[in-house]
């Protein structure tokens, strides 16, 4: 079995090799396109403008000042965390022949597709560092936390994309059930709102709110990028020593689902 630290030291040792599979992967990507990495922003404002329109405007179900500037906040984490997830399932289905021919650590497959992602995430954590700096002047001083619970977030989804991307390998299910939950996962999680703000009895489903709050591992590290990035105010501990748990079990489990599926990977596929 792979040592586990091994799994992501080869990212260094083979670094020419992700870099090639990062940048043929990026090129992919935006082959053809006039704007290139502008389009990052396309997606997470679209949807801004849509849930603003239909849950601040339309419904009236949230009124949160800054509410696009909330939003964005959660859309960031939630993109890159989604599109990494379906992106690394299929990876390395789709570097069958690639795999097959050539023996090279094919966990650098699933893991250049979360480079890939990476930009447009690195660029709306900018772009929303820079935004919030000039509308909410209250995050001039913690606004640059963002960057570590930034990467702390990157940590964490590359374990999990890993882990999906290697069981995908033996159990071709993972990836139809990992489209089927993106969805009602995406609305458990708060990104349109704030589990404090939502309407109802919480007070008498204290047990769901908590469920909500802690079972959902993407909760707890958006409250952490949102706090300084949007409120003004330190990340709850609570919710850094969750993330940063978070992240080292998820880059420890996508370690060993990527070992125990090693050897097995080229004749699966």
């Amino acid at each position: 079995m792979t040592e586990p630290v091994a799994v992501y030291a080869d990212l260094f040792r083979y670094r020419e090799l992700f870099s090639s599979l990062f940048r043929r992967d990026l090129r992919s990507k935006y082959k053809g396109s006039v704007l290139g990495v502008a389009w990052s922003l396309a997606n997470p404002l679209v949807l801004m403008g849509i849930y603003v329109v239909v849950f601040s405007l339309l419904w009236k179900a949230v009124d949160i000042p800054h509410y696009p500037l909330f939003l964005l906040c959660g859309l960031t984490v939630w993109i890159f965390f989604s599109t990494s997830a379906q992106g690394a399932a299929r990876s390395m289905l789709d570097y069958a022949e690639l795999i097959k021919k050539v023996r090279f650590p094919r966990q650098l497959v699933a893991l250049s597709v979360v480079a890939t992602q990476l930009v447009p995430f690195v660029v709306m954590l900018v772009a929303l560092v820079v935004v919030d700096a000039i509308v909410i002047p209250e995050t001039r001083d913690t606004v640059l936390l963002a960057i570590p619970i930034g990467a702390l977030i990157v940590c964490l989804v590359s374990g999990f994309a890993l882990a999906v991307a290697s069981a995908n390998v033996v159990f071709r299910d993972v990836e139809h059930l990992l489209a089927a939950l993106l969805l009602p996962w995406f609305f458990l999680t708060p990104i349109l709102y704030a589990l404090e703000q939502l309407p109802g009895s919480l007070d008498q489903y204290s047990w769901l709110a908590d469920i909500l709050r802690w079972a959902n591992f993407l909760t707890p590290p958006i409250y952490a990028l949102r706090d300084p990035l949007f409120y003004g105010d330190l990340p709850h501990a609570s919710d850094v020593i969750y993330t940063c748990v978070a992240a080292a079990v998820a880059l420890l489990v996508g370690a060993l689902v990527f070992g125990r599926v090693d050897d097995r990977i080229a004749v699966e596929l």
